[in-house]
């Protein structure tokens, strides 16, 4: 029986990578990527030369019948996305979906998650946390699933383009400007920045300039209890 290996890859700083990540990246026999463009990135940092196959979103389903093709030849195979833990807003569900119906193995390699290391600074106090990811694009539904989600009484991540993050800011202090927040931005990068205070008073630094460069990540505070 092959395994099917579910790898976290850096989010930023390649210094993530965890030692076991590494070696299992150099042992198999194939490496499936949300971007083989960005994986090749990494592999070459580790000085490993492996076959490669695209599996992003567009075309799971059927890259997921190839790789599970794969692993009924006796091959083993490594699984990343573009950076974190594969299926937390990216593609990887289908995939590990299919080896375990083929009656494969899969096993996770834990590494970088932007929702857990954005938690972890945070300073959050609620006992549950909802991971939300990206909200629709389209306003009136971004606006009423924020809704929903500012009604419950637990904390949520979000994460958000800079096209649309100053968006989601009016939304956040129109709706309910009491709530404790904490933006990530950049996370383990050159640049990385942490913003925390009020809905408002994170709107007013963005807006102040010029441009919106790099991914976010959010955190809200849960409802405080009457």
């Amino acid at each position: 029986m092959s395994i099917l290996y579910i790898i976290g890859t850096p989010i930023g700083n390649l210094g993530d990578l965890t030692v076991r990540a590494a070696e299992i990246l150099g042992s198999v026999d194939l490496v499936a990527s949300e971007d083989t463009r960005q994986t090749l990135k990494l592999l070459s940092h580790l000085n490993i030369r492996v076959r490669m196959v695209s599996c992003r979103s567009q075309n799971e389903g059927f890259a997921s019948e190839k790789i599970v093709r794969a692993l009924d030849d006796g091959q083993n195979v490594a699984y990343t996305s573009d950076a974190g833990t594969p299926a937390l807003s990216d593609p990887g569900a289908v995939l590990v979906r299919a080896a375990v119906k083929a009656g494969h193995e899969v096993i996770p390699v834990p590494g970088p998650s932007a929702f857990a290391s954005l938690v972890s600074v945070a300073g959050g106090t609620d006992k549950t946390v909802v991971f939300e990811g990206f909200l629709s694009p389209k306003a009136g539904r971004r606006r009423s699933r924020l809704k929903e989600l500012l009604d419950s009484e637990s904390a949520f991540v979000l994460y958000e383009s800079p096209f649309r993050i100053l968006k989601l800011f009016d939304d956040l202090a129109d709706l309910d400007n009491e709530r404790y927040v904490c933006v990530g931005r950049e996370m383990t990068k050159i640049h990385e920045e942490y913003l925390r205070g009020s809905a408002a008073e994170v709107r007013d630094v963005l807006a102040g300039r010029e441009k919106q460069l790099g991914e976010f990540s959010v955190y809200i505070s849960g409802k405080k209890k009457d």
